[in-house]
């Protein structure tokens, strides 16, 4: 028997879809014909994720930043005002009720999807509520606020020599792709809008630095590609991506504003084109963790997940919509699909040709899968039940450190035990800077705190390469276009 494990995300009630009279089925089974399991954050009516707790954010995300988070609120936002700039909060990224429960709640999800993977029990996960790919280590950027994808990944290197992670939004996946760019555990590959276009990034020539070179691919679009065209990339290069690299896991980020219609898009995937993607990663028999995204026009948006969510079961769903509780949001045709428009595809062939070489070319300088050393397996993460009566003064912090302090004084708490340090690499990693397309965002004159860079030290990964990495990377990065 299927076993499903089903939690709300903080995601609203229009997009869910009645999808739970399938859940009770056994999942057809992959090309290995091996049974597969399924855990996903979907319905609100058997359980709830998880909400993380402070130190599981701050194995990613600075103390400072976590802190803001969990302090600020609409009624308070006036009085930190500096904090708001440094911490890049506003604008695109507002203050609203709830803000640090919806932080907690979507990465709560995402990380327990990858205990569930780590421990077995589920072959997939899903948690739609997440995939929030544009925060940083110590700032929110493009309606993300905390990373869940990294915080999904580190949990999955406890187990795993390497993940890889896969980026179908329209937006570049910047905030994962800097989080991994110098090691070679995490592989990001990322299909994109590129040009004038938020967050700038992910140019074709940014493939990773140091132990990690090679081991960033970014595939830069233009507007209007179609299905055909899409997986003209995506299947070969994914293809050679799994042989090359050989993950002991996929995260799957499932971004719906890459579909055709959508009010901040300018792709024209169809439903069906876009579940492509999750079917051929599906296909390859890999711990999968599908995460959702950007998607702007939310009827659609309800339904390429919907019909994602059957494709992860193996279940091809009526196009016919079942009545439910918002059935009038699907009018007038109530069907699950949508048709592409006719927009103009300026995606050249040449260019999709000229793409598709390079990346292959780096893909072949990768001469063998990489290692790591043995040692014994770090525990977990244990996500236990909140209680919602309860300050839950969390033990990560340290004894000096009150969660109570006024939130303005932050600023001056700013550790400094990497201020001073200068990476010897600098100079040629500046000159790769360099070369990178200058990005719509500004940078930050306020540089973020420098304390336990991104806490790979803390996590129960424990490799002594990937902190270094990972610090080299943070030291640098004030640096770094954004």
């Amino acid at each position: 028997m299927l076993k499903v494990l089903v939690s709300i995300g903080a995601f609203p009630p229009h997009l869910r879809l009645d999808m739970m009279e399938s859940g009770g089925n056994s999942l057809p089974s992959g090309s290995d014909g091996v049974k597969r399991k399924i855990s996903y954050f979907y319905d609100p009516e058997v359980i709830k994720p998880t909400a993380a707790k402070d130190r599981d954010l701050c194995k990613f995300h600075a103390d400072d930043y976590v802190a803001f988070l969990r302090g600020i609120t609409p009624e308070t936002q006036q009085d930190q005002l500096r904090q708001l700039k440094r911490f890049n909060v506003g604008e695109d990224c507002p203050v609203f009720d709830g803000l640090y429960s919806f932080c907690q709640t979507y990465a709560g999800g995402s990380v327990g999807g990858a205990v569930k993977l780590n421990q077995g029990v589920s072959d997939i996960a899903i948690n739609w509520a997440g995939g929030l790919h544009h925060a940083k280590k110590c700032e929110a950027s493009g309606f993300c606020y905390v990373n869940d994808i990294v915080l999904a990944i580190l949990e999955l290197l406890k187990m795993h020599e390497r993940v890889l992670y896969v980026d179908i939004d329209i937006h570049h996946g910047d905030g994962v792709e800097e989080a991994f760019y110098a090691t070679d555990r995490v592989m990001t590959v990322s299909f994109h809008k590129f040009g004038d276009y938020f967050p700038g990034t992910g140019d074709v020539r940014d493939i990773g630095y140091g132990t990690g070179k090679y081991y960033s691919l970014n595939v830069p679009l233009d507007d209007g590609i179609d299905d055909e065209t899409y997986h003209s990339l995506f299947k070969p290069i994914m293809g050679k991506v799994m042989e090359i690299f050989k993950p002991g896991a996929v995260v799957l980020q499932c971004g719906a504003d890459s579909l055709s219609g959508d009010r901040l898009g300018c792709f024209n995937l169809s439903i069906k084109g876009h579940a492509e993607c999750v079917k051929y990663m599906r296909s390859f028999n890999v711990p999968l963790l599908l995460l959702g995204g950007g998607g702007y026009t939310i009827r659609n948006v309800a339904r390429c997940w919907c019909y994602e969510t059957g494709v992860a079961l193996g279940i091809e769903l009526d196009d016919k919509m079942p009545q439910h509780e918002y059935y009038e949001y699907f009018g007038p045709d109530y069907a699950l699909h949508v048709a592409p428009s006719n927009m103009e595809n300026k995606n050249s062939r040449p260019l999709l040709d000229d793409i598709r070489s390079k990346l292959l070319e780096n893909l072949s300088r990768l001469q063998h899968a990489p290692s790591v050393p043995f040692q014994e397996r770090p525990p977990n993460t244990e996500l236990q039940e909140r209680d919602e009566d309860d300050d839950d003064r969390d033990e990560r912090w340290d004894p000096d450190f009150d969660m109570d302090v006024d939130r303005n004084s932050l600023s001056g708490r700013v550790k400094s035990e990497y201020a001073e340090a200068e990476h010897k690499d600098s100079e040629s990693y500046h000159n790769h800077l360099d070369s990178r397309r200058d990005t719509v965002t500004t940078f930050k004159d306020i540089a973020c705190s420098k304390v336990t860079v991104s806490r790979v030290d803390s996590m129960a990964v424990d490799e002594p390469f990937i902190k270094e990495e990972q610090d080299k990377l943070a030291e640098l990065s004030d640096h770094r276009p954004r």
